[in-house]
């Protein structure tokens, strides 16, 4: 597709660039095309440039992984700064250099965006979180996985104004706790995906209130939550009957007995049965499975 149009700028009947750019080219064509062979379509002339400048300002979502691993700052700054109706942003390749004062302009001009990932983003603060709240009242999913400038403050301001969150990431978020989470699922009753996962300060407290304030929730990350016991989750069984995935690896004190609530619903689990995990680990210890007759 590239070269078809790059073979387009030589004189010939009916050239491309001829066709309608905002009803054609842009919605239709490039659309089609990889980020990273757009910006190179940028070199072939000026034309070129132009009609690639113009998809940019209008396109609907940036993802940084579509331009390859490293991503210039400068190229990132010059790439957005025209555009202002984004919808899905993902930037989970930029941790090495992306701070507020790339992010907060973006942000601060798109007010339409309902998806943002900013996984793994270790240079913003909780400036970054505030702008968002403040800029995307649509915002309904977004990941701050590995993000430990959140805190308890900029949290609220998250779930004061984005009220429509379904999908909310906060693994190893480690500056929260209990009260902030609660405040988050009491504002954020629409969510159905939710991971709290490698946080010691998550506790029963927090899986308590998420599981009477969320009725939609469907998938609940626990992993690490060594806080977490069987009362929240009997409680989660009771309150969430839309729950089709739980995990709770290395919650060490959530056993079978609250878990095989969830079992019997189908709901599925990270962790296997009792008798499923000892048969694995005999396995690996002796190199095989004995056969053991089930009906005894």
């Amino acid at each position: 597709a590239l070269w078809c149009l790059m073979m387009s700028v030589t004189p010939s009947r009916g050239c491309l660039l001829d066709l309608p750019w905002e009803d054609i080219l842009v919605p239709h064509i490039l659309c089609h095309l990889p980020l990273q062979q757009l910006l190179s379509l940028q070199r072939v002339s000026k034309s070129f440039q132009s009609l690639i400048q113009l998809y940019l300002a209008n396109m609907r979502c940036f993802d940084s992984s579509q331009i390859g691993p490293v991503i210039p700052r400068a190229a990132f700054v010059n790439l957005l700064k025209d555009n202002e109706v984004l919808q899905q942003l993902a930037l989970q390749n930029c941790s090495d250099w992306l701070t507020d004062r790339e992010l907060l302009p973006v942000i601060g001009q798109n007010h339409h965006l309902h998806q943002i990932q900013l996984k793994g983003c270790a240079q913003l603060s909780r400036h970054a979180l505030v702008a968002i709240s403040l800029s995307c009242p649509n915002l309904r999913q977004l990941s701050l996985a590995h993000c430990e400038w959140v805190d308890s403050l900029s949290l609220r301001s998250l779930a004061d104004h984005c009220k429509a969150l379904e999908t909310v990431d906060l693994t190893a978020c480690r500056q929260l706790k209990d009260e902030a989470i609660c405040y988050l699922v009491q504002k954020c009753s629409r969510l159905k995906s939710l991971s709290l996962a490698v946080n010691a300060n998550v506790g029963d407290v927090a899986v308590e209130e998420t599981a009477k304030c969320c009725p939609e929730l469907e998938h609940l990350d626990l992993t690490g939550c060594l806080r977490v016991k069987n009362d929240s989750i009997r409680v989660l069984a009771e309150y969430c009957p839309k729950l089709r995935s739980l995990k709770v690896k290395h919650c060490h004190n959530v056993a079978e007995s609250s878990l095989g609530i969830l079992r019997s619903r189908g709901v599925e689990l990270d962790v296997e049965p009792p008798l499923q995990r000892a048969l694995v680990l005999l396995q690996d210890v002796v190199g095989f499975a004995p056969f053991i007759n089930l009906q005894i």
